[in-house]
């Protein structure tokens, strides 16, 4: 879901205007977001070390349907994928019209600038999304390939090194409250993929198999949103302990995959 959905709040899509006025009867628009959150929680575990995040991005679209864009955010503790600071995504696919849903295919390319080798990698996507009445409904599929990135440097030595997989599969419901600015919004999340610590301490799926929800709202003030969302894994501490202590709290131990609320200010423009 560190696919597109990741922008905004936790995975889930922030729906943009164009930049400019002249460019909406144009073949080409811009749209972006900038973003503060409580914590950033990627497939709900913290990469901000349960501390404020700041995000933004920018996406060129095409009236055919093609776009490409870019997305980032501060990482602190467990997110910072061998000593960076920073994660930058780049992205780009195809979204078309299937019989009044929207069919979305494209790439994610995963960057941690200043980080150590080893860390950048590609996740495909693909999302069906549509409207049923008052409710948007969106499924997905996020692949990445066996990757270096993703190997499993937690088991014994000579197993060390091989590359890994993951699988991501994820569910985005939202909908707007008739007549008021608030839209209420839940996800849930499937992660099965490249168990243990990575070849920089991490992880995507640290614990090979997992699930993740949320349950939220959103309140629209103009170009600004203000979002609330409580975020949960079912990852239990005796699942993580193997990874510690890189799997907690630089601050106080605490588990980085537990329940949560998060709060976000998102300007959209």
């Amino acid at each position: 879901m560190r696919t597109l959905l990741i922008a905004g709040l936790l995975g889930l899509a922030v729906s943009t205007p164009a930049l400019a006025q002249e460019e909406e009867s144009g073949p080409i628009s811009v749209s972006g977001s900038v973003a503060l959150v409580s914590d950033y929680r990627f497939r709900g575990v913290s990469q901000s070390d349960k501390e404020l995040a700041v995000q933004g991005g920018v996406t060129v679209s095409h009236e055919s349907g093609l776009y490409v864009g870019t997305w980032a955010s501060n990482l602190s503790g467990w997110g910072t994928f061998g000593g960076s600071n920073t994660e930058l995504d780049i992205f780009g696919g195809y979204a078309m019209d299937i019989g009044g849903a929207t069919l979305d295919v494209g790439l994610t390319w995963y960057m941690y600038p200043g980080g150590a080798d080893t860390t950048d990698f590609a996740e495909g996507y693909a999302k069906l999304s549509s409207t049923l009445g008052p409710v948007n409904v969106l499924a997905g599929v996020a692949y990445a390939p066996k990757q270096d990135a993703l190997g499993n440097y937690s088991n014994t030595p000579s197993s060390r090194g091989q590359k890994q997989d993951n699988l991501y599969l994820w569910g985005d419901v939202n909908m707007g409250i008739p007549e008021t600015p608030l839209t209420v919004k839940a996800h849930f999340g499937y992660s099965n993929g490249n168990p243990g610590l990575g070849p920089n301490g991490t992880s995507v799926a640290p614990t090979g198999e997992y699930l993740d929800w949320l349950l939220g709202a959103d309140y629209a003030l103009g170009p600004v949103t203000l979002g609330v969302a409580y975020v949960d894994t079912n990852i239990t501490k005796s699942e993580a302990a193997y990874l510690q202590p890189n799997f907690s709290s630089t601050k106080n131990g605490s588990s980085i995959a537990g329940s949560t609320v998060v709060f976000s200010l998102t300007a959209a423009f």
